[in-house]
């Protein structure tokens, strides 16, 4: 991944970054050519593992490649209007562009059709996604014959994580007068989650 300077993520926010992907694209290099899907997923720090599933009738799990797999996930992305900047006004050297937070992961790629582990795997991506809820569902919930059935459905798969691209191109380079006027364009288009990314991201001497 080409990772401007002022773009550049730490190592300790890039392993902070990773506990927290929900979901991205899987991406293999097979003898059928590159495979995408997208997919939920949890990670699991005792492995340091991408953990997710897949349709038993995708076939980019069957397929074999001897190559690292990718797995990219950007929780938040959102247009730039030039017409949000300060300095539209005084000079008017300004384009839009695309804000974003990216993390491309690599690894080996490894498949599981244990029942066991896929029971595993399902209940804790379901527990990760309805732990802020009031009355969290919960895999136990379904009858234990449908359970079985959507298990055999799908098929597991585990990334070891080896390499770890991370950046966050979230307007870090801009002036402090053009980083207000950025906040308050994504607040007008009802996007608070980039703009709080925006804000969070705001160098301090910007703030």
């Amino acid at each position: 991944m080409y990772i401007p300077r002022h773009f550049a993520v730490e190592d300790q926010v890039s392993q902070s970054f990773l506990r927290n992907i929900k979901s991205g694209h899987l991406v293999t290099n097979t003898s059928r050519g590159i495979l995408s899907t997208l997919i939920p997923v949890t990670f699991d720090e005792t492995r340091l593992s991408i953990i997710g599933h897949l349709a038993r009738a995708n076939s980019q799990w069957s397929e074999p490649t001897s190559q690292e797999a990718l797995f990219i996930s950007a929780p938040v992305e959102a247009y730039i209007s030039p017409s949000w900047y300060a300095s539209k006004k005084e000079h008017g050297k300004v384009v839009p562009t695309w804000d974003y937070t990216l993390a491309h992961v690599y690894g080996e790629l490894i498949i599981h059709d244990e029942v066991e582990w896929l029971r595993t795997a399902v209940s804790d991506l379901t527990n990760a996604f309805e732990s802020g809820r009031e009355k969290p569902w919960k895999v136990e919930d379904a009858p234990e014959d449908y359970v079985a059935g959507q298990l055999r459905a799908i098929v597991g798969v585990e990334l070891k994580v080896s390499r770890l691209e991370v950046s966050f191109k979230m307007s870090q380079n801009k002036t402090k007068a053009d980083l207000d006027g950025v906040i308050a364009g994504l607040r007008a288009d009802n996007r608070n989650d980039a703009a709080g990314e925006v804000e969070y991201l705001r160098p301090e001497d910007k703030k």
